[in-house]
């Protein structure tokens, strides 16, 4: 493993005319010299170490919140955070544990929309969220994933959307047969035709559409939405994009 120089400033900058020796041993000494052996052992374990000290001494200052930002930063995941303090609470004590999670609820807060959202609703179901959707991100508003499930006889795909994520109005003609159905598989979204109230979709829920009817689907704002996707064979078959669903359509459903 390299060896990563850390360059820490914070000393100087708030002690550096009061306590200059202090400010030096901060900087360069304890973290110049001490946190950059990282080729000996990895910043994700100094910080692991390091809260874990803190949180056992019972220092729950900006100090802590520091160190917990560092954690994040160095790897150390929201779920992990939990875990990592519940851990000390059996050794150092409940009531400092819970002093940590008000500090670590703020540092990892922001995470439930990202990476650990999508891992813990990967949870909920049984079937992939797969790949980011860029071949058709252009007809969807937010974030969605493609997973093919199946290539033969009935090819069907899973498709996840982020809290908030549909995709534009379209389209799926046909002269005859042709159309698509949807399966709710996790999480909660919409379906609505044009003309008509949106529909809640929900695991189980069986979507049925016919051939050129214009429509759209996606997640409800506060959850994120999975459903199966599988086209209806047909003649003269044609998938036609259209408008995006705006903002002030999409905030009228409940």
């Amino acid at each position: 493993m390299a060896q990563q120089k850390i360059v820490q400033t914070a000393g100087r900058t708030q002690l550096g005319e009061f306590a200059p020796e202090f400010a030096h041993l901060n900087d360069d000494i304890l973290f110049g010299e001490v946190w950059s052996r990282n080729d000996l052992l990895s910043l994700r374990d100094r910080s692991l170490v390091t809260i874990t000290s803190l949180i056992s001494q019972g220092i729950t200052d900006n100090s802590l919140k520091y160190h917990l930002q560092t954690a994040k930063n160095n790897g150390i995941t929201r779920t992990e955070a939990a875990e990592i303090i519940t851990h000390i609470a059996f050794y150092a004590g409940w009531p400092k544990a819970w002093a940590a999670f008000n500090l670590a609820n703020e540092v990892w807060n922001e995470d439930v929309k990202g990476e650990e959202a999508k891992a813990a609703f990967q949870r909920e179901m049984l079937f992939p969220i797969g790949e980011p959707n860029t071949a058709y991100a252009k007809y969807f508003k937010g974030k969605s994933y493609l997973a093919k499930i199946s290539d033969s006889q009935i090819p069907f795909f899973n498709v996840t959307f982020e809290p908030g994520c549909r995709n534009n109005w379209h389209t799926h003609h046909a002269t005859k047969g042709g159309g698509q159905m949807l399966v709710g598989v996790a999480g909660r979204g919409w379906y609505q035709e044009e003309g008509k109230p949106a529909q809640e979709i929900l695991p189980g829920t069986v979507i049925h559409i016919p051939a050129n009817v214009k429509h759209w689907h996606g997640a409800a704002k506060d959850s994120w939405f999975a459903h199966l996707a599988f086209e209806i064979p047909g003649e003269n078959t044609s998938n036609e994009w259209q408008e995006a669903v705006s903002d002030e359509e999409y905030n009228k459903i409940k």
